[in-house]
Formats: structure tokens, C-alpha cells, sequence
């Protein structure tokens, strides 16, 4: 072990709420493109790309220059006073989407805490409150009090009770579990269209649609949580796009920046409706830098047409992992949408299986024992692609 790294874990140890335990025994001094490369300067393909947040690439070069033209003028004011990035952000969200406005705010959780307070205001400004949130068995929407309540993973909130109330979970793609839930005391049902932290697993269409019809009928708003699945992943920039719905309110967040800390929450006027001022507020939420990042990335992804490589790209790695599939029968399932994939293996071996890609220079992520997940920068081509299928499959041989 070199003596940067020795030290950096040193301080980690000593200093850093131990939250995340033992972490992989690397450290980064910079990247480029898909690699980072660590204190000894081994070279490393990214293919967890920040858990989904480095869409375009490390050091890119027109997300670079945003952020430091930015940083040259201002990096933040108040939101007392209006902010022009903020605003122009807001715009190109609702030119690429379906919502008529845009709250801009630091995170994943921050959008969902956002979205969950906007559902319960709709309704109590109509003078009818309503209460209950129907969420899905193995969801995750966040770290905060209410994201984790809202999270169908007891492991995620039993250390924090007693936790908020009105939060119900039901199976995910269970269409009659879902109408026997919602009811006239139902404001929001709040679903993720690819259960990213439990093993990615997609939505299925029709069960989309039901539960969006569902909720028109009851007059529940219907929350898609896309953090994850959202800016391009998917291969459109958001993932709903592909399941021929519009919901009432949309949170992102992770790739909309490149790796600037930023979160979203798009809604129709109509839902958008439930705040006036004074219901919500972020000091750091759409700031300059953040803003300006963002506008770059979106820039990007248009410019380079990183949604069409994300579908080419995700076709072609899982079409190369269902040919493993099928000659080892080490992999007993491939799931995923564009760059956002998960390779269920036969046996639990998916701690070791990520080791072995590190120690090659892949940096791929293992979820609980078995589930191998892979979310890699947009602009990865087809031959990075298979130089990593070529890793895995020695690997899975062994």
C-alpha cells in the first residue's frame, strides 16, 4: 500500500463518523473520461460512475469550463434575489420534460422531501387533507427522516424511530396490492421505474400505467422518483418517457450536475399549485455553480447525443453478458435500462466477483450478496465496454 493512501485511510479512521465502514482500499488524485486513477497511479475504468452521477465523464471539458467561468464571477446568493442560471435551468427542465415548473434543491432526498411535502400541501390548500404515501416493498427514496420512512427497506429507518407517520408500503409491480392500498385518504403514490439500491429492478410497463390510471381516478398524484434512472441514463432523459405516462411531480437528482451536489423536482401546474411562498426553500438549492453545471451537462448530453449511446452501449453490454450467461451459467439474470444495469450472479459470490474486477481495474458495485451493479459515465464506447465484458467473463470462468 503506497504512503498517500496509508494516510488518507489513516485520517478517515481517526476523524470520519464511521458510517461507511471499510471502504474499497483506493484513493483517487484525478480522472478522464471513464478512468480514475489512484495514488499509485493504477488506471481504473468507472463503471459505478459516482452511483450514477458522473454522466458525463470525468474532467469534461465543457463542464469544467462552466463550473470555473462561474466560479470566476460568483458561486452563490441568496435566494432572496433573483438568480439568472437558476431560472434558465428551470426552463430547459420544463422545455425537456413534461412539468410546468422546477424547484431546485441540493440532493435525491432533498427533491423527494420536496415532493413529499408538495403532495400533502396540494391537498390541505384544497381544504381536504389527505395523508397516507404509498410506496414500494424495496424502494429507496433517501437518507432524511421522512426518505427513509418512505423507503420500503426496514434496515434503512428501525435505528430512527419513531419515524413520521402515513407512510405505507406495498410489493412493486403488484398492481392489486397497489388498489388495495390506495384510498380517498391516498395524496401520493411515490415509485422508483427501476429499483436501483435493491438489485435494479425495472417496472414493469403495465403495471405503470395502471397505477398511473389509478391515481387519476382517485385523485392521488403520482410521484416518480428518478434520481437515479433520470438525465440520459436510460436512454431518454428521463426514464418515464419509455412507459408512455406522465406523472404529477418528478424528482431527480445525482447526474443532473455532473458531480456538483444538485437535486430537481418537476411538477405539473397543477400540483405545483399545493406551494406558495414561504411553504418550502433551500439556501443552497439552484446556486450559480450548481446551476451552471447542470446547464452544461444538459448541454452536453444534447450535443454529443449521450442518450442514443447510452441506449447502444447498455444494449451491447447486456447482450454480451446474456451470451456469458448462457456459456458459464455463472449469471442467472440481467436486468437494466440503457447504462444502469444489474447482474444477478448463480451463487453468492458478488463481494468477491467486485474484488476481483478492482484488483483488474474495473470499479463495478455489489449489492447484498448476489447482485453486481453497473452505472458507468454516458460518453463509455463500445470498445471500454468490451474491454470490461472481457474482465468479467475471465472472472466468472474461473
Amino acid at each position: 500500500m503506497d504512503k498517500q493512501l496509508e494516510w488518507i485511510m489513516h485520517l478517515d479512521k481517526t476523524y470520519y463518523v464511521n458510517v461507511f465502514g471499510d471502504r474499497v482500499p483506493v484513493a483517487f488524485t484525478h480522472g478522464k473520461g471513464v478512468y480514475l486513477y489512484a495514488t499509485d497511479e493504477k488506471r481504473y475504468m468507472d463503471l459505478l460512475g459516482g452511483i450514477a452521477v458522473n454522466v458525463v465523464g470525468h474532467a469534461n471539458p465543457r463542464l469544467v469550463k462552466a463550473i470555473s467561468g462561474q466560479a470566476r464571477k460568483f458561486i452563490h446568493c441568496s435566494s432572496h434575489y433573483y438568480i439568472e442560471g437558476q431560472s434558465e435551468l428551470a426552463r430547459a427542465l420544463v422545455q425537456k420534460s413534461f412539468a410546468d415548473r422546477v424547484f431546485l434543491c441540493n440532493s435525491g432526498a432533498e427533491a423527494n422531501e420536496a415532493a413529499i411535502k408538495l403532495a400533502r400541501a396540494y391537498f390541505y390548500k384544497k381544504g381536504a387533507p389527505r395523508a397516507k404515501i404509498i410506496s414500494a416493498i424495496h424502494s429507496f427514496h433517501g437518507r432524511t427522516l421522512a426518505t427513509i420512512t418512505a423507503t420500503g427497506q426496514e434496515k434503512y429507518s428501525k435505528p430512527f424511530a419513531p419515524l413520521p407517520e402515513g407512510f405505507i408500503h406495498v410489493p412493486f409491480n403488484n398492481i392489486e396490492a397497489m388498489r388495495a392500498a390506495v384510498d380517498s385518504d391516498t395524496c401520493a403514490v411515490l415509485l422508483e421505474l427501476v429499483q436501483g439500491e435493491s438489485g435494479i429492478l425495472p417496472a414493469d410497463v403495465e403495471y405503470i400505467k395502471a397505477v398511473r390510471e389509478l391515481c387519476t381516478e382517485t385523485g392521488a398524484l403520482l410521484i416518480l422518483d428518478e434520481v437515479q434512472t433520470g438525465i440520459g441514463r436510460t436512454g431518454t432523459l428521463f426514464a418515464y418517457e419509455q412507459f408512455g405516462i406522465i406523472p404529477d411531480i418528478l424528482t431527480t437528482a445525482k447526474g443532473l450536475a455532473g458531480g456538483v451536489p444538485i437535486g430537481a423536482m418537476l411538477a405539473t401546474e397543477n400540483a405545483a399549485s399545493g406551494f406558495a411562498p414561504g411553504d418550502h426553500g433551500s439556501t443552497f438549492g439552484g446556486n450559480p455553480l450548481a446551476a451552471a453545471a447542470a446547464l452544461a451537462v444538459l448541454e452536453e448530453i444534447d450535443q454529443r447525443e449521450l442518450m442514443k449511446n447510452a441506449k447502444v452501449v447498455g444494449d451491447y453490454l447486456m447482450k454480451k453478458l446474456r451470451q456469458i450467461q448462457k456459456r458459464t451459467g455463472s449469471i442467472a439474470e440481467v436486468r437494466g435500462m440503457g447504462l444502469l444495469i444489474g447482474i444477478e450472479l448463480s451463487s453468492p459470490i458478488a463481494v468477491e466477483v467486485r474484488k476481483m474486477c478492482f484488483e483488474k481495474g474495473y470499479l463495478v458495485n455489489s449489492i447484498g450478496t448476489s447482485v453486481i451493479r453497473i452505472a458507468p459515465p454516458l460518453i463509455i464506447s463500445k470498445r471500454q465496454a468490451a474491454a470490461f465484458i472481457s474482465a468479467l467473463s475471465e472472472i466468472l470462468s474461473l
